[in-house]
């Protein structure tokens, strides 16, 4: 038994560097840097909404997009087949306002349910090379969110990350906790773009130029995987060169999280099944860091129970706390989460074993993709 727990202290010696090095050295990336600001060059945008049975939402936030405090916008508006009077609106917001171009998906027996084909029939029709990617269920928390994520473009930066909140609820312990999910994944791609190894971005605030998305013959790599409009895009067209990164508090845009525990764990698993067809540097890269979160508290667990050598595990485990409470603190900080950071790490012991369960979800049943 001494030999066993022995083997079990080295192991966690060794969870606890690799933690280390996720949180100060590759998480730092993101958690240590600076605002940047940016002069806004005011060059011309196509910003694109895709909807499908979004009637109330397109009502409240069409017309914040339409506020933007930016020269040269439209605003590319493309119904996805919508069984509800998402297209009535779109289309009375195009008799009254002229930088509005409107897209209209018929259902095809080919591409039934597909976001993507009606987003490529939205970026074909675009009249501008730099596109600006919400959702219809997002909307910017300024009017110069156009201005702010366009400055990130230059002739080197052709695709820019965001970040896409959720509001906050009061007194809802899931809020926190999809928040603080949230915080921790766009803490892991946008440190990994800083260091020229982007992954993925999220399609509630998300640019690239038009160019990119042809030169990868659009979503044909993956047309046939309903989720990944965003992500395996991002993961197939981004290099160590060409992607860009904006945190600044005007390129934020916000959108409301799921009001029940079901509703975001179908929620998680579409994302989840999405992961499996990233680069395999990725994939790496993403289960190395899980398993050494999972590991850690599992042998936290086991050692301490056995009370093997406990100053050393106690000492240990106090010093992973100490990095990770570091570095997401810095990077809730500068997304304006820091509240969640209270209840960490009760947060991530939840997530933890959520997203374990999920894995093992979706080895035995397919998740729900686009309505």
């Amino acid at each position: 038994m001494a030999q066993f727990l022995l083997i079990l202290l080295y192991s966690f010696v060794t969870v606890i560097i690799i933690q280390v090095i996720y949180y100060l050295l590759i998480f730092g990336k993101f958690s240590f840097a600076k605002f940047e600001e940016k002069e806004h060059l005011s060059i011309p945008i196509s910003v694109i909404v895709c909807a499908k049975n979004e009637v109330e939402n397109v009502k409240n936030y069409v017309p914040l997009l339409l506020s933007q405090n930016y020269p040269n916008f439209e605003i590319v508006l493309i119904d996805d087949a919508s069984s509800d009077e998402t297209l009535d609106v779109f289309e009375d917001f195009e008799k009254k306002y002229a930088n509005i171009r409107l897209v209209k998906v018929k259902n095809n027996e080919a591409f039934w349910g597909n976001k993507k084909f009606a987003l490529t029939l939205g970026i074909k029709a675009a009249s501008h090379n730099n596109l600006l990617f919400i959702d219809a269920d997002c909307y910017p928390d300024s009017d110069h969110w156009i201005a702010e994520m366009s400055s990130s473009f230059s002739e080197e930066k052709s695709i820019v990350l965001g970040y896409g909140a959720y509001e906050k609820v009061e007194n809802s312990f899931l809020s926190k906790l999809i928040r603080f999910e949230t915080l921790l994944t766009a803490t892991q791609y946008f440190s990994w773009a800083k260091l020229g190894k982007a992954y993925m971005g999220v399609g509630r605030n998300l640019a690239y130029k038009r160019e990119e998305f042809f030169n990868a013959n659009g979503f044909i790599e993956h047309m046939k995987i309903r989720s990944g409009d965003d992500d395996l895009l991002i993961n197939q067209i981004s290099n160590s060169k060409n992607t860009a990164i904006n945190f600044n508090p005007e390129s934020i845009t916000f959108s409301k999280s799921k009001s029940s525990f079901r509703d975001w764990i179908m929620q998680k698993r579409r994302h989840i099944s999405t992961a499996k067809y990233y680069k395999f540097f990725d994939k790496f890269q993403l289960g190395l860091f899980f398993c050494s979160q999972l590991l850690f508290l599992l042998l936290s667990i086991i050692l301490l129970s056995f009370q093997y050598q406990w100053i050393i595990v106690v000492a240990l485990i106090a010093i992973r706390y100490i990095a990770s409470t570091i570095s997401l603190g810095y990077s809730a900080a500068k997304l304006y989460e820091k509240d969640v950071m209270y209840y960490y790490p009760i947060l991530e012991i939840i997530l933890i074993f959520t997203q374990l369960s999920l894995f093992f979800k979706n080895i035995f049943s397919k998740p729900v993709h686009w309505k």
